[in-house]
């Protein structure tokens, strides 16, 4: 069988090391925007801050910087989806799947199933940010020019 221009083998092993990888850097990089966020509204992180359903809202600070930290987590964890997954057409998918671990991981932390209505609108807009800049960042290096030439051209 010929080589096909951008022939894509099923790899399980592969497509589950990213899985991890980026689920990794979503809880790192989530993490990390608690600190500094916390930090410059001297808030300490928890991990109630994370897993929480009821601690996301407007009216206390530790609400409003919680979702501050996670629309800024879904834009790192877009340019985690370029440099890791690298194919436009994997980043809603791998989004997903990382914000239905979350969702899994918060109905475990708190016994019950995520009800307010402040924790499902900004996982919502959390997932399509990270999806829609995931995949604008993927297809602007899909779509560079492939060079032709790899010799200079000579004045002769």
């Amino acid at each position: 069988m010929a080589a096909q221009f951008r022939s894509y083998v099923w790899d399980p092993a592969l497509i589950v090391a990213q899985m991890v990888l980026l689920q990794a850097a979503y809880y790192s990089s989530l993490g990390l925007w608690l600190a500094l966020l916390g930090a410059l509204g001297r808030t300490a992180p928890s991990l109630q801050q994370v897993f929480s359903d009821e601690i996301l809202g407007f009216s206390t600070p530790p609400g409003r910087l919680s979702m501050m930290a996670f629309v800024l987590n879904a834009l790192t964890c877009a340019l985690g989806l370029l440099y890791f997954i690298r194919r436009g057409k994997q980043c809603l998918d791998f989004t997903v799947t990382v914000h239905f671990f979350h969702l899994l991981a918060c109905w475990i932390y708190n016994s019950h199933f995520p009800t307010t209505l402040t924790w499902w609108l900004v996982h919502i807009v959390c997932t399509a940010l990270m999806a829609v800049i995931g995949e604008y960042l993927c297809m602007r290096i899909e779509l560079k020019e492939i060079p032709l030439n790899s010799v200079p051209k000579s004045n002769v």
